[in-house]
């Protein structure tokens, strides 16, 4: 009765919490409070009974017991120990997960502690754990592991090492409890060898539990007949055999005997496993902020929690990695859209890097990144290319921006003289920003910009003896920024000359198409052009498959503000009546493609396509004209490539003149007869 007696004095002065007074202050190795920011109370305790709470061990520490409710969830926690002395920042982010979700209490597998210490530091990294642990919002309920109860320093080793400082600071290394018709039984699997006196768990003959604690165990289970479910925790999990030997054998017996053990967690192996066995569910956790390998993450090695629900037949269990619980809270309108804001505002490059005649380059270049939200930003900015003969340093530039403030971000770029030649890819700008909220950090997806060239002085492609076009494989095509060229509402006119290898169900040409803007198809050999005007699209589409394989063809689509029409080889073959304001948008023009939502080219042609112009007018008009074989800018002519060559890696458009079209996939351009 002196345990239950003391808690009376206890709960009156800080109901809900664990007792701290006689431990050492500890150190913050956190350098954060994330998990201090909450938006409720804690949950109301109760003061145990010996009704709902029993041991056969003696503690000054008070666990007080959650309210009983009807149906409840639970959270388990993995080991903290054996990585670096931050972990704690791991565990303090699964307690601020934890109170998102806020369950009925936590259950902790063991390992809470560094240790393997002298009893001061001992003290120090106790006092550490459970004042992380007490920003919980729920009751949370220790179990022992070797980490909290080996020591290790100078002198004689006291008996039973830790023990008797574990049962101070944190509870009874061995007890139970009921919650709303469920027991929760926890076991100590680091005794003591009563022949060698040691503590090694890597011996098997270390791993058999001892009489006193079978015995208890026997009649918590007898005393526990009655309940929906009995859950077990402990540190090691001896069902998986090796170093643990075969002692868990007798204690599944007695666990099957008893008829209701739902499931036993454990940890130590910094792993998850599942290990069903006779209708007991074993599950052993990985860590939280434990020594973390992470050889396959979404195999179990990572840093997580368990999430249990607890109905009368059945129980749920779900396990979710630190750090990624959301607040829904947080996550108001006006901040989704800062956020949104931020990630859609480009980078700004202050002005392009100007390659000189020889190919070489040496510039210092800023790049500058806003941040229009009302919360400070980390933002992290570095250059990239799959050309090695760009140099630039440093490898990263960091800095925080405060709200409505800009960020610059310096680098020196160096390339050495060298030819531009089909080898040279562009250097992009990338850009990480995370938004700083008091609960967590928001990361925008990754920014990559490609940093703009002066290439005025680099010598342009010429027209070879031959014709040249681009051989697409159906798995490529090339991509003109919207930003590249300016097309004004009204009439327009756009081209091209293709040979196909064959015709798919839907094959786009040359599109802009997304519920808005123009494009042509060439479905099934029978071409169709669309320009969305007003509030739909005018469609022309040919009243027959009239495209060959094997044959280079001239397709027009033409609109001048009255009338949509489609030539084919310089004959007119469908035509409709169509005014309105064009919608637009601002989505890349694909040449051999059609394009997607998200920028990327989709519905692929497969073939050779050359020629493509783009007029701000309408160039024919009629039944019939004869189309040039290669094409020339007019004063109209908004884009335009003979599929002459490169120019900085890029496919070189004689209108602007520059290297605009981006190669996606396995396009190549080839001489064709």
């Amino acid at each position: 009765m002196r345990l239950i007696s003391a808690v009376a004095a206890v709960v009156a002065a800080s109901v809900g919490s664990v007792v701290v007074a006689q431990d050492a202050q500890p150190a913050d190795n956190i350098g954060h409070t994330r998990h201090t920011h909450h938006h409720n109370e804690k949950h109301p305790t109760e003061a145990p009974s010996p009704a709902r709470f029993t041991t056969s061990r003696k503690s000054d520490i008070v666990l007080p017991l959650p309210q009983e409710k009807d149906a409840f969830t639970f959270v388990v926690f993995g080991d903290r120990t054996g990585g670096p002395v931050d972990g704690v920042k791991v565990l303090a982010d699964a307690v601020r997960d934890t109170n998102l979700i806020e369950p009925d209490l936590v259950m902790t597998v063991g390992d809470l502690i560094n240790g393997y210490n002298e009893e001061p530091k001992w003290l120090e990294q106790a006092a550490e754990y459970k004042q992380i642990m007490s920003e919980l919002r729920c009751p949370w309920f220790p179990v022992a592991g070797n980490h909290d109860t080996y020591w290790r320093g100078q002198g004689e080793k006291p008996v039973n090492e830790h023990d008797a400082n574990y049962e101070m600071h944190f509870g009874p290394l061995w007890y139970a409890f009921e919650h709303k018709n469920a027991w929760f039984i926890a076991l100590y699997s680091d005794e003591t060898n009563p022949q060698t006196g040691e503590k090694n768990f890597g011996k098997p003959e270390n791993h058999t539990m001892s009489e006193e604690q079978f015995t208890w165990l026997s009649g918590i289970l007898q005393k526990a007949k009655g309940a929906d479910h009995v859950f077990l925790f402990l540190h090691h999990p001896r069902w998986i055999g090796g170093n643990y030997g075969n002692s868990w054998d007798r204690v599944h017996q007695l666990l099957v005997s008893a008829g209701n053990v739902t499931a036993v967690f454990a940890g130590h192996i910094h792993r998850m496993r599942y290990d069903p066995k006779d209708g007991i569910e074993y599950v052993t956790l990985a860590t939280v902020g434990g020594g973390q390998s992470g050889t396959v993450p979404e195999a179990g090695w990572l840093h997580h929690y368990h999430l249990v629900t607890v109905r009368k037949n059945q129980v749920a269990m779900a396990a979710f990695p630190v750090g990624e619980a959301m607040d829904v809270r947080e996550i108001t309108g006006e901040f989704a859209d800062q956020c949104a804001k931020m990630f859609n505002q480009a980078p700004r490059i202050e002005e392009p890097l100007k390659i000189l005649p020889d190919g070489s380059l040496q510039q210092r270049m800023r790049i500058a990144v806003s941040n229009p939200t009302t919360r400070e930003a980390d933002v992290t900015v570095m250059l990239d290319s799959a050309d090695s003969r760009w140099m630039f340093g440093p490898d990263h530039d960091h800095k925080r921006v405060k709200p409505g403030e800009t960020g610059t971000f310096e680098f020196v770029v160096r390339r050495p003289v060298g030819a531009v030649d089909a080898y040279f890819r562009e250097l992009e700008a990338v850009v990480d920003a995370d938004v700083l909220m008091p609960g967590h950090r928001y990361a925008l997806p990754t920014r990559r910009v490609s940093v703009p060239l002066d290439v005025d002085s680099l010598p342009r492609p010429t027209p070879s003896a031959g014709e040249r076009a681009m051989n697409l494989t159906g798995e490529a095509a090339i991509s003109v920024a919207d930003s590249a060229f300016t097309l004004p509402d009204g009439p327009l006119t756009l081209e091209a000359w293709f040979n196909a290898d064959e015709y798919g169900r839907r094959t786009g040409l040359v599109c802009k198409t997304e519920s808005s803007d123009y494009g042509i198809f060439v479905n099934n050999a029978r071409p169709e052009f669309s320009v969305f005007l007003g509030n739909r699209y005018v469609s022309v589409t040919a009243p027959e498959a009239v495209l060959r394989t094997g044959v280079w063809h001239h397709i027009a689509g033409v609109y001048d503000g009255k009338e949509v029409r489609m030539y084919v080889d310089g004959v007119l073959v469908a035509s409709k009546e169509g005014t309105g304001k064009r919608k637009t948008n601002k989505l890349p023009l694909i040449l051999g493609a059609d394009v997607g939502g998200d920028s990327t080219p989709n519905s692929f042609f497969k073939g050779h396509i050359d020629a493509v112009r783009l007029s701000s007018s309408a160039v024919y008009s009629g039944q019939k004209f004869q189309p040039a074989r290669r094409l020339t800018p007019t004063d109209s002519t908004v884009l335009l490539t003979n599929m002459d060559g490169t120019l900085v890696g890029r496919l070189w458009f004689e209108k602007p003149d520059a290297g605009l079209g981006q190669m996606v996939g396995p396009a190549a351009l080839v001489d064709v007869k």
